[in-house]
């Protein structure tokens, strides 16, 4: 049997019409997936809509001192009140607990933690997720690196040359502080338990350093954009330098309870971040070259190794 195709045959005309039906139906969905979420209306009652009257609520991790953190943070505060139409109210806690304490427990809808602190919160509730993770601005990615730093007036220039000296960790919930350079010393050999005369936990960042710098301990465990800007300051001359640096360790993330938000609000929230000004800065008080997606397992590596070191208990002396 042959088949009459041409223009006018009843066959022609129906599957003509067909294929123009499925044509305009394709760019109709391909069109709506590539345009923004319709944003929602603003909502005053209802405090998880962008755009309530209701203060967004954010808690950040202790990194630095309270005054510089929140006059740093401030850039970023701004320009997410100018495009969520509403007031962000950053919480600077008092340590590291209390930030996953303070976003498990839904007392805020946002928080800015660090690898550890987000994988202790989701273990406690399996609802947080990371947002958006920032981009460093010295290694141009979304990693940054941990060191220990020390005295080497004090004989310091290796691992092992820390026996018998005094060390300051971060917090024992630090990534950069603690986490990392713990499985680094044990890697060497080392206990800081057995091997280190004292042991102290500085609970931020920049106090450590000023451990350091007032003779507290002889070497102390950091993130390496901390101990480069305490040198550019002058805080830490040439006496103070870094004995090891760890490898890449994911940014700090900021993360949400996944269940406080749409998934359209979550999808806003994250291209308000990523769109954030250049220069802004994330929880350590790093200059950032903007943010780009997080996702849980970007932690992976992080989570093994605090799986294994979960129940090292290094106590102070």
């Amino acid at each position: 049997m042959k088949l009459n195709l041409w223009p006018n045959h009843p066959f022609f005309r129906y599957s003509l019409f067909f294929y123009l039906l499925l044509s305009i139906s394709t760019i109709t969905v391909s069109c709506t997936s590539i345009l923004p979420p319709l944003l929602p209306e603003p909502d005053p009652q209802n405090p998880t809509n962008l755009y309530s009257s209701e203060p967004l609520q954010v808690a950040v991790l202790p990194w630095q001192s309270p005054e510089g953190q929140q006059e740093k943070l401030q850039p970023l505060a701004e320009h997410l009140e100018t495009l969520l139409k509403r007031p962000v109210n950053f919480q600077i806690t008092k340590n590291y607990a209390e930030a996953v304490d303070l976003i498990v427990k839904e007392e805020v809808d946002m928080a800015y933690l660090a690898a550890l602190t987000y994988i202790k919160a989701k273990e406690r509730n399996p609802n947080i997720r990371p947002l958006v993770m920032p981009i460093n601005r010295i290694s141009g990615r979304p990693w940054y690196t941990s060191v220990i730093i020390a005295n080497t007036t004090k004989n310091i220039k290796t691992l092992e040359d820390l026996k018998g000296k005094r060390f300051a960790f971060v917090s024992p919930s630090s990534t950069s502080g603690f986490l990392i350079p713990m499985n680094g010393l044990e890697t060497a050999g080392i206990n800081p338990t057995r091997d280190f005369s004292k042991i102290r936990y500085s609970g931020s960042h920049d106090k450590a350093t000023q451990d350091l710098v007032d003779g507290v301990v002889d070497a102390v465990t950091n993130d390496k954009a901390s101990f480069l800007r305490s040198q550019k300051s002058g805080k830490l001359d040439a006496n103070y330098k870094i004995i090891w640096e760890s490898n890449p360790i994911p940014a700090p993330p900021i993360v949400i309870n996944a269940k406080k938000f749409t998934p359209q609000m979550i999808v806003q929230l994250q291209e308000i971040l990523i769109d954030a000004p250049i220069g802004v800065v994330d929880v350590s008080g790093t200059e950032s070259n903007g943010y780009t997606l997080g996702q849980d397992a970007d932690f992976e590596e992080i989570r093994q190794i605090y799986t294994r070191l979960k129940y090292t208990k290094v106590a102070e002396k």
